[in-house]
This record gives structure tokens, sequence and C-alpha cells, in this order.
């Protein structure tokens, strides 16, 4: 048996339990998944009923214009897979769009990234949390 195959539900717990929102579109920027981060972070815009629907309709025409060139980029070679998009001063977090590639290097999609700049605040280790 595979471990590649096995793989799945690992990175279904990773990415549900992420605190940074992550919000997966397909090549025709329907978004395809949404984790809870994401889901609790746009319900002012509709939470998980995002799902579906395209992620264009989130953005004005400056957006959508740049999205479709990073999309452009992307498809241009199989090493394009990250690009810097914009900085988040009132959160302190860059924001980055990612490549979502098949096993064969093609480009099935992409996803946003958030990098938090601040300093973890938790104590190391902080088992007791009540």
């Amino acid at each position: 048996m595979s471990t590649e195959r096995n793989l799945h539900p690992y990175f279904k717990a990773m990415i549900e339990t992420d605190r940074c929102a992550v919000v997966i579109c397909n090549l025709a920027h329907e978004i395809i998944y949404m984790n809870p981060a994401a889901t609790e972070r746009y319900a002012r815009w509709g939470g998980a009923e995002l799902t579906g629907r395209s992620l264009l309709h989130c953005h004005g025409p400056a957006s959508k214009e740049m999205i479709q060139k990073v999309i452009d980029w992307f498809r241009e070679s199989a090493d394009h897979n990250m690009i810097y998009t914009s900085y988040n001063e009132k959160e302190n977090k860059d924001v980055y769009m990612v490549a979502l590639r098949d096993e064969s290097g093609d480009l099935i999609g992409y996803y946003e990234k958030h990098e938090y700049r601040n300093r973890e605040t938790e104590p190391f280790y902080h088992f007791d949390r009540n």
C-alpha cells in the first residue's frame, strides 16, 4: 500500500486545524473548499455558503485582473508556484497566492496563503488551557 495514498486524512486534518483561513479554488475560480478558519473569517460575506461560488464575485476589477495574471504566470512554468500579493498592515501579515498542481505538475487550482509576522504570545508547551 502506497504511503501517499494514505495521506489524505492527514492533509485534511492539518488544513482543518490551521488557524489561518484557507480558501481553495479551481481554475474556474470556484471556491471548492474553505477550512473552518476561513468560514469564520468570511462569515459576514456568507461563510460556508461561499463554497461553490466564484471567488471573483468577492473582488473588484483590479483584483480580478491581478488574479488572472497570477494564474497565467502559474501556467507558464511548473516552477512558478507562489507569488507575494500583499501585506496587511492591520493584521501584520504577508499574503501569497500559491499554485496547486497534480502529480504530473499540471496546474489544477490555487489558494491564498497568509503568513503572520506577530510573535506567538502563548507560552511554550502550554497544556493547561482552563
